[in-house]
């Protein structure tokens, strides 16, 4: 758990400063900025849009924007019942996705195949994709996806940058020279 000292805010400084490092603003923007990619896919999907209804509203917590362009959006929720024939699809636009990217297994059907246990269904979204959070229900409550959207914030905001781009700077110099 983090200090407020470590968010760069000391009460004892006298006006308008804040000291903080790179990480934790950069980290701070993308935590309060995911726009999500919905792969509505059966009736989770209509939860999913109840989460950007005004009973709800997403836009609190910063995700608003809905995106329905892969290469505009760091999150994916995948809503609903995966079968092989959209599982392919699935993958494309998981790949089209720039990086960092974080994905969201809304509802039983996504998450394991749900009570489907046929030919025809994925057996979790997690067979092609990597899950950051599971969501449980048939279907989930909108809560539970505001609840899941918390949680990737979370995670956003506790993510290396600097470090991770000076790392692979030093890769890349390594096997230039």
């Amino acid at each position: 758990m983090q200090t407020k000292s470590e968010f760069g805010y000391n009460s004892k400084i006298e006006g308008d400063v804040v000291l903080t490092t790179v990480d934790a603003a950069l980290n701070w923007f993308r935590a309060n900025s995911v726009w999500p990619m919905p792969m509505g896919l059966a009736c989770c999907a209509i939860e999913l849009m109840a989460v950007g209804a005004s009973r709800f509203d997403i836009s609190r917590f910063g995700s608003e924007v809905m995106r329905f362009s892969p290469r505009q959006a760091d999150c994916m929720i995948v809503a609903g019942t995966v079968t092989y024939k959209m599982a392919a699809v699935l993958k494309r636009v998981y790949d089209q996705m720039p990086e960092p990217k974080w994905v969201i297994a809304m509802g039983a059907c996504a998450s394991t195949g749900g009570m489907y246990r046929s030919y025809a269904v994925l057996q979790g979204v997690d067979n092609i994709v990597p899950v950051d959070i599971y969501i449980s229900g048939c279907p989930p409550r909108p809560e539970a996806v505001l609840d899941a959207l918390i949680k990737i914030q979370k995670k956003i905001s506790t993510q290396p940058v600097i470090s991770k781009m000076n790392i692979v700077n030093q890769l890349t110099a390594s096997a230039t020279s």
